[in-house]
């Protein structure tokens, strides 16, 4: 009996369907064409783009996936141990990214929380900023020679550059660039808040490094970023520790012996 035009239609038609389901068929078995969209979006979520090249890639590699499979289920290689072993602790690690997954897009960071934060973050770091350099020496005596020096006219770069032991600052004569007082030591942060602009150390400073000469430069009020700039950071930053107490809440519910 001969197939009607309407049904070589609907057969042709079924056919191309499968296809179009099917990224190829390998020895008579499909590959679906699913396959590819979780692993494009497995490359996405890595932070690369899937360009044409890669998409070949990724079906180049389904592919090569579906034959060397092919060949393990051949050769038994499903009933090992070690491959059980392997297969679940892949499960387990798929299912808990599907759990902090699923928890995130359920508890996103909002608006308000960051702005808190960011907050915060300005109180603990606005205030003022100083300009200043030091001279760091091992004795007393020698801060002291320093600064009576610096009193009858000495240069205070010259001097940095030649006598202090600081590494870092020694070489650009004494200069520590921008920082609140914050930054430093207590009895560094404690002389320097009391200098004026321009002013120097009276008495040498000492602490924990040794003994320091200090001048102030310039002050200013501190320069932070605008919020829309760190706002990217601090949304991650409070995603991740959304994050680790909600692990953390699991492990002290959880009851192991």
């Amino acid at each position: 009996m001969k197939l009607s035009k309407l049904a070589l239609s609907l057969v042709a038609a079924l056919s191309l369907s499968a296809m179009a389901q099917n990224l190829a068929v390998v020895n008579g078995k499909p590959v679906p064409s699913s396959r590819v969209e979780a692993l494009k979006q497995q490359v996405e979520r890595s932070g690369r783009p899937v360009t044409p090249e890669i998409l070949a890639q990724i079906k180049e590699e389904l592919i090569a996936r579906e034959i060397f499979m092919q060949e393990a289920r051949k050769r038994g290689l499903e009933a090992s141990e070690d491959y059980k072993t392997q297969l679940e602790l892949a499960r387990q690690s798929l299912l808990i990214r599907e759990l902090f997954a699923n928890f995130q897009k359920k508890n996103p960071v909002t608006d308000a929380e960051i702005k808190a934060e960011y907050d915060k973050f300005v109180a603990a770091n606005g205030g003022k900023e100083y300009r200043a350099r030091h001279i760091l020496v091992e004795k007393e005596d020698e801060a002291k020679a320093l600064i009576a020096d610096l009193k009858k006219g000495g240069k205070f770069e010259d001097l940095a550059k030649k006598a202090s032991k600081d590494p870092g600052s020694g070489a650009n004569g004494g200069d520590l660039d921008w920082a609140s007082a914050a930054s430093y030591v207590p009895e560094f942060a404690s002389a320097l808040v009391k200098l004026e602009k321009g002013q120097l150390t009276d008495v040498p400073v000492k602490s924990q490094f040794g003994f320091h000469v200090i001048r102030v430069d310039d002050t200013r009020e501190a320069q932070l970023p605008k919020l829309e700039e760190v706002k990217p950071q601090i949304s991650q930053q409070l995603t991740q520790t959304k994050l680790g107490k909600f692990q953390e809440d699991l492990r002290a519910k959880a009851k192991v012996k």
